[in-house]
């Protein structure tokens, strides 16, 4: 299998540091030979801070449109797709009446008007890591399809990922799961290399950085016996994107509570997601090579948050996002060797 015709892409979240500007990023990501950009909602909201000279609030949807037409420039200067606007987050299974459903659907609404100045096509929309929400999957479908059927009349399409600190809907097969129930057309699935090998294989509470409860070789099986039925079940066109990073195994594992609003995995993810092959150990390989195994050629993207970014590589941004494709390059092709090899 060639993946020498899969699109890639930089999370603009994923690179620099809080002073670094989004047209540095942007510089830097398409000096490394990048097609496409996730952009992130804070640093449009950045963006348009310096871009007006005063602070934006993030509701503030009319000046931050006027922002997004300004990045859509600047990105197409420097040959950049807008390939998807992110973090859309806890949206679904509110109760029906509540402030809070009626803020997710008011936020839709001025994220749309947003991605519509911009020319973006596609939200990334993260599983609630809300408490309060609905349990059911029923009612995160319907949510998700009222949002799928406000996004079509624009071309919008929704990409539903799992967070492995979700409340509701932490693996790849929940997700997928009320997609189906979804049944939309604009409707698919992000899926990321450490939201699964973190969420199903790792665990940062644990002195073995693996989840407990089972032997090391039965946790890899089940693990892998996960990655051959996504293989087997989720169509290609339906997986809209693919997130790469890896994770730190901890010297002192995190609490096994919640801290400042977010649980063990959530801070992990955070903090302690480098490239591939940077000093992680989880098992990415594996889910990347499981994705390129149903056939899927879409947007491959690198999204890291590596709190060790200042002593690796302090300002250099031109030299992160050269080893960043370097490390897409070598997990592609490692993935798919070992896809052809395991056929």
């Amino acid at each position: 299998m060639s993946t020498t015709n899969i699109p890639l892409a930089f999370a603009s979240c994923s690179i620099g540091l809080p002073k670094h500007t989004l047209h540095q990023k942007i510089e830097a990501i398409r000096s490394a030979g990048f097609q496409g950009i996730e952009l992130s909602f804070p640093d449009l909201i950045s963006y348009a801070s310096l871009h007006f000279g005063r602070d934006i609030a993030e509701d503030d949807y009319s000046t931050l449109s006027e922002a997004a037409k300004a990045v859509k420039e600047l990105c197409s200067r420097h040959e950049l797709t807008i390939m998807v606007l992110q973090p859309f987050s806890n949206f679904e299974g509110w109760p029906s009446g509540s402030s809070e459903r009626d803020g997710a659907f008011a936020r839709a609404k001025g994220w749309i008007r947003i991605m519509d100045a911009a020319g973006i096509k596609m939200l990334q929309v993260g599983s609630s890591d809300s408490v309060g929400i609905s349990s059911s999957f029923e009612d995160l479908a319907a949510d998700l399809r009222e949002l799928a059927d406000m996004l079509a009349p624009h071309g919008i399409k929704l990409a539903y990922e799992n967070w492995c600190w979700a409340t509701r809907a932490p693996k790849w097969k929940d997700v997928w799961e009320i997609a189906k129930m979804v049944d939309r057309p604009n409707v698919g699935l992000c899926l990321d290399t450490f939201q699964t090998a973190g969420g199903e294989w790792g665990d940062p509470t644990t002195e073995s950085g693996l989840v407990q409860g089972v032997s090391a070789e039965d946790l890899t099986r089940r693990y892998m016996d996960s990655l051959k039925e996504l293989t087997r079940t989720v169509p290609p066109e339906k997986i809209y994107f693919l997130q790469i990073s890896d994770a730190y195994k901890l010297d002192k594992p995190l609490a096994d509570q919640e801290e400042d609003g977010l649980r063990p995995r959530g801070r992990w993810s955070h903090d302690w997601r480098p490239l591939p092959y940077d000093g992680g150990y989880l098992p990415v390989t594996e889910f990347a090579e499981a994705v390129l195994n149903t056939g899927f050629k879409g947007w491959v993207s690198v999204e890291v948050f590596d709190g060790k970014f200042k002593d690796k590589y302090g300002d250099d941004l031109m030299g992160f996002a050269h080893k960043a494709m370097s490390a897409v390059q070598l997990l592609l092709s490692t993935a798919t060797t070992a896809g052809g090899e395991a056929k």
